[in-house]
């Protein structure tokens, strides 16, 4: 029988906490008018925990650790090898987990359903929380398919980056509260998550925008529908990390507007952003709580 990744734990036996986190990608090419820190590795994760930020996800955990900040691992895997691979490199690095994208997306049934057996498995053989990433162009890109997983094995834990489910299947076409509860078994069973705002037509928008109001309306609704599932059930000593994830220009995630020069610029700050989603996951947790048993 298929056992479910533990949650992540600090060992300090106090109250379920928010963790502040934040994905290396997010740092990476801040153009020369962000606010955010420039310098070496050494000086930006220094920054970064003056910053308050108690997490990381990188692929440079033991520097991480070496700046008092918590690492999380990260794969890009398509068999069993390679997720096991990956899980025994981040466990071993001192990775508190590991969140995976897996997959194509154009796995039959019966591979979907041996992928998702098989993270369960090596999860639970290698003692390491591995959290299925909710992501396009992976085997989690289809809602229903991802619904049917959950049906398969209800153990399945995820890293909920819901921006891709929102864009992907353009969410605000259509009944909200229908679809709302149609994901409530992935919101229970979310125990980490990326934090991105999307729209219908962008992959990344600036969340602090007051134009952008109603689509971080959704969002609250979907971190504080996990956050209520996850105090539910959780215990002492048990963390919910939110990590940040704003990608650069490259990606071809956020807007591009022009420039005081004219040039074309990303549309926001992601420094700047970035803080100001951990205070929105900060507000929604608070929300949960105030409904949590007990």
């Amino acid at each position: 029988m298929a056992v479910a990744p533990p949650n992540t734990n600090d060992g300090a036996g106090g109250a379920p906490r928010l963790l502040a986190g934040v994905s290396f990608v997010t740092l990476a090419e801040l153009p020369d008018w962000s606010a955010g820190p420039r310098g070496s590795d050494d000086v930006v994760y220094a920054a970064l925990k003056a910053a308050g930020y108690e997490a990381i996800q990188t692929l440079q955990p033991a520097l991480a650790l070496a700046h008092g900040l918590r690492p999380t691992g990260m794969a890009r895997a398509f068999d069993e090898r390679q997720l096991r691979a990956t899980a025994i490199k981040w466990r071993d690095a001192g990775c508190d987990c590991t969140t995976v994208h897996l997959g194509t997306g154009l796995e039959t049934d019966d591979e979907l359903f041996r992928l998702g057996e098989a993270l369960l498995e090596i999860a639970e053989e290698e003692r390491h929380p591995i959290y299925l990433e909710t992501h396009r162009a992976t085997m989690t890109q289809d809602i229903k398919r991802t619904l049917d997983l959950v049906e398969r094995f209800p153990e399945m834990r995820f890293n909920g980056d819901f921006a891709h489910w929102y864009i992907g299947h353009e969410m605000t076409y259509g009944d909200m509260e229908m679809k709302f509860e149609k994901l409530r078994p992935v919101f229970e069973r979310t125990r980490f998550m990326h934090l991105r705002v999307s729209s219908n037509a962008f992959g990344q928008v600036t969340a602090s925008d007051p134009a952008e109001q109603r689509h971080l309306d959704y969002y609250r609704r979907m971190w504080t529908a996990v956050f209520e599932s996850y105090l539910a059930s959780a215990a002492a000593g048990d963390y919910f990390a939110v990590h940040p994830e704003l990608l650069p220009a490259r990606a071809f995630y956020p807007k591009m507007v022009p420039g005081p020069d004219g040039a074309l610029r990303e549309e926001s700050d992601r420094w700047t952003e970035s803080l100001f989603l951990l205070q929105v996951a900060r507000e929604c947790w608070a929300a949960a709580a105030l409904s949590a048993p007990g």
